[in-house]
Formats: structure tokens, C-alpha cells, sequence
């Protein structure tokens, strides 16, 4: 593996530590005092990175697609099979793993397939979708908003919007969660392409208004296995950091003063709310990969080729060069990315986030958490910032919309950790 340019200052920072997700605020500041911008870690043992924390070095880094590359495939060729961050890294026919003229194929039928969806009928979609779901626990005066509404939510709406069945929708999602925490994460790829090839097959024969059916009549002609790799990020950019939003959202509201007494008394917006998330703690924490065409020299630092270079975006935000106390109606953050390969995604995320919020809050206006801010467990692993659990009390009321839902169909995968 080529070697780092940071191997004779120090140890790496591990970010798939138990230590390092339980607090990366602490650990970011440690890396910017000893560091700098630029920081030498570890995605999974013995497997070196450059993670970003500077906001400037991040624009300039993402908005340099011929100098830093999407494209991983000269690093995983020497990166065994086993290793637990290649499902995530790997280099798949898409945009966000593609450079040149391949990129602009994918990234043209991503972005159609996706601005196809109709924004009014996904906020029925989600309004409906949570109101099954709080009428589910609302009677018992307690529950779990991972398990029991911030999954099985994100499930269904991102299902509804890919035009995924349930049960397919199940084995992908785990699938998924396998490849997020590191633990099985081969066998999870495994799990969520052969799912999304049976729901393309699917789509092929029962065409719909969803963005597979969209994708599969794209000016692109893009090819089944292409078309599977395509909803492999909008899977994985949907289920795991939508649930992770919504989630970490409603903490910040339920243990912040701010938030607390401002968003239910009106002073504030929850998408004040959610901007403030997605400067602190972002979804996706650490993510935004790209791989120097060759060895590239940034404030007095070389950073070898081809090995991954890897934005913090949690860490970006809260630089202290531009951050600044109220982030009240500021969306600077870097939570959806920037430059070529930004977020396609960012107007049908905001509106998701926003209603799963509001109806939780709407409907139990007195919730609280049912244990203190420091018991709560993050779960471990080096891209993502997100609750193992997320407990919750609150007084029984009776159940609003009157409709069954079927828990079997969206119960949330077994969350493994390191």
C-alpha cells in the first residue's frame, strides 16, 4: 500500500473506533490542533486515508475533478476483498464513483430519474406514511424513533420513491446496514445487488411512476446491471442517512433549549432545526471521496496517489476560519456536497426530513427522551453519525389516522457494531 506522507507524525486516527463515534467533536478538534487541515486516518485497519477537516481545502479539493478523481478503481486493486469499507469505496458504474464522460452519462440519468418525482405527492407519501407509524406506539406512552418510526419511515418513502416492494425493499435495506457498519459488509453488497437486480427485473415487466421505471427509459440506455449500480447510492444515500437526519434531528429538538422551546413555540423552523444538524452532525459525517490522479502537494503536504481523500463534512462545517455562532438561516454547510458530485437529492431530502419531524411533533407535542443525552450509543463506523437508539416517553394518546400498519414489512435491521 502506497505510504502516507503523515507516517512519521503520528499514529492514525481510527474512525472505525467505538471511541471515535462516541465523540468526534472532541476528536475533530484534536486533529485540527495537532494536524491542521489535512489528516492522516485509518478507514479500517490498514487502510490508510486523508481525512479533510478544512472547509477552504474541501472547496478546493471538490471542485477539482481532474486533479482528485471519483474513480477508486487504481486504489481497491490493491485492497483485499475482505476489507471492510470496499463495498462503500468500490468503484461501481455511476456517477458518484466516475470520472469524464462516464460521469456526465450517469450523473444526466440519476438527476432525470429523480427530478421525475413529484414533490406533492411524496409529502403525502410521507405524511401518511408517518401517521401509520406513530399511531403504532402512540397508545403506549413510549417508544424507540430508530427502530419504530426513523427507519421504517425512511424504508417506505425511499421505497415508494424507487418503486421497490417491500419485501425487496427489506433484504436491501439490510443489506445496506451491512455495509455501513463494516460488520459482513461483502456479503451485504452481495444482499443489496442481487435485491435491486430483482427489483429492476421487476420494474422491466411492471413498469410504474418511480425512479427505476424512470431509469430503465432513460436516453442513456443504460443496461440492467447499470441500472442496479444506479439505485445502489440512491439506496444508500436514502435509507441510512435519511433515518440518521430525521433522527438526529429530533434529539437536537428534544435536548437543546434552543430548538426545544423555539420550534414548537414557533420562533424557529425545523428547517432551522435540520440545518443546524447538518452543520454539527451531519448524516454522513465523513464521506465525499476522491483519489489524487498523482502524488498532489496542499499546505506543505503531499498526499500519495490514488490513495483516498475523504471530506469530513461534519468536521468542514465547524471549522473555526469560517463558523460562526448562529447558524440561523445559513446553509453554507457541506452536508449534501458540493461541485460535480453533489447531492442530486437535496430538495426531496429536506422535504422528507422535514414532515417525518414535524408529524412526530405535531401529533406528540410532549415527547421526551426517556434517557439522559449520555446514555445514548452511536453506533460505530467511519462514515456515518448515527444513533443505535433513540428512546422516547411521552403521554398515551389515542391513535389519529385509524389505519393498520403491518410491522412485519418494515422492521429495521439488526444495527451490528464493531
Amino acid at each position: 500500500m502506497t505510504s502516507s506522507a503523515f507516517d512519521a507524525e503520528g499514529p492514525r486516527v481510527a474512525l472505525y473506533s467505538s471511541a471515535f463515534a462516541a465523540d468526534p467533536h472532541r476528536a475533530y478538534r484534536e486533529m485540527r490542533e495537532r494536524y491542521g487541515s489535512l489528516v492522516p486516518v485509518d478507514l479500517a485497519p490498514g487502510v490508510p486515508a486523508t481525512l479533510v477537516i478544512g472547509y477552504r481545502t474541501a472547496i478546493h479539493i471538490l471542485y477539482d475533478p481532474d486533479l482528485f478523481s471519483a474513480d477508486p478503481r487504481t486504489w481497491q486493486s490493491d485492497i483485499p476483498s475482505d476489507c471492510p469499507v470496499l463495498p462503500i469505496l468500490q468503484w461501481r458504474p455511476t456517477a458518484i464513483r466516475s470520472a469524464g464522460a462516464e460521469h456526465a452519462r450517469y450523473r444526466h440519468a440519476t438527476v432525470a430519474a429523480i427530478e421525475g418525482v413529484d414533490l406533492a405527492v411524496l409529502c403525502t407519501t410521507v405524511q401518511g406514511t408517518a401517521m401509520q407509524l406513530i399511531d403504532a406506539f402512540c397508545e403506549t406512552g413510549a417508544a424507540d424513533l430508530i427502530t419504530q418510526y426513523a427507519f421504517p419511515l425512511a424504508f417506505q418513502v425511499i421505497n415508494a420513491m424507487l418503486g421497490c416492494p417491500p419485501d425487496i425493499g427489506q433484504r436491501a435495506a439490510a443489506g445496506l446496514a451491512a455495509m455501513f457498519d463494516g460488520i459482513n459488509a461483502a456479503q451485504g453488497n452481495a444482499t443489496l445487488a442481487a435485491a435491486l437486480m430483482e427489483l429492476v427485473a421487476r420494474r422491466r415487466i411492471e413498469p410504474s411512476d418511480d425512479i427505476a421505471t424512470r431509469l430503465l427509459a432513460s436516453p442513456a440506455l443504460l443496461d440492467d446491471v447499470e441500472i442496479m449500480h444506479q439505485l445502489v447510492p440512491m439506496y444508500g444515500a436514502g435509507v441510512e442517512p435519511l433515518l440518521n437526519l430525521i433522527s438526529n434531528t429530533l434529539l437536537l429538538i428534544l435536548t437543546d433549549e434552543r430548538f426545544a422551546d423555539n420550534v414548537l413555540g414557533g420562533s424557529l423552523t425545523t428547517r432551522d432545526a435540520l440545518d443546524e444538524v447538518l452543520f454539527n452532525d451531519p448524516p454522513l459525517a465523513n464521506f465525499c471521496f476522491t483519489y489524487p490522479r498523482h502524488p498532489v502537494l496542499i499546505e506543505s503536504l503531499l498526499l500519495p496517489a490514488h490513495q483516498p481523500v475523504v471530506i469530513s463534512m461534519a468536521a468542514c462545517n465547524n471549522d473555526p476560519e469560517i463558523r460562526g455562532d448562529d447558524h440561523t438561516g445559513n446553509r453554507s454547510h457541506l452536508a449534501w456536497g458540493l461541485g460535480p458530485h453533489a447531492c442530486p437529492a437535496r430538495q426531496a431530502g429536506y422535504l422528507i426530513a422535514q414532515q417525518a419531524v414535524e408529524q412526530l411533533l405535531d401529533i406528540l407535542p410532549d415527547i421526551q427522551l426517556a434517557v439522559a443525552p449520555g446514555e445514548l450509543e452511536w453506533r460505530p463506523g467511519p462514515f456515518h453519525r448515527a444513533l443505535a437508539m433513540l428512546p422516547v416517553t411521552f403521554p398515551a394518546s389515542n391513535r389519529v389516522s385509524g389505519e393498520n400498519i403491518s410491522t412485519s414489512s418494515v422492521d429495521a435491521p439488526h444495527w451490528t457494531t464493531l
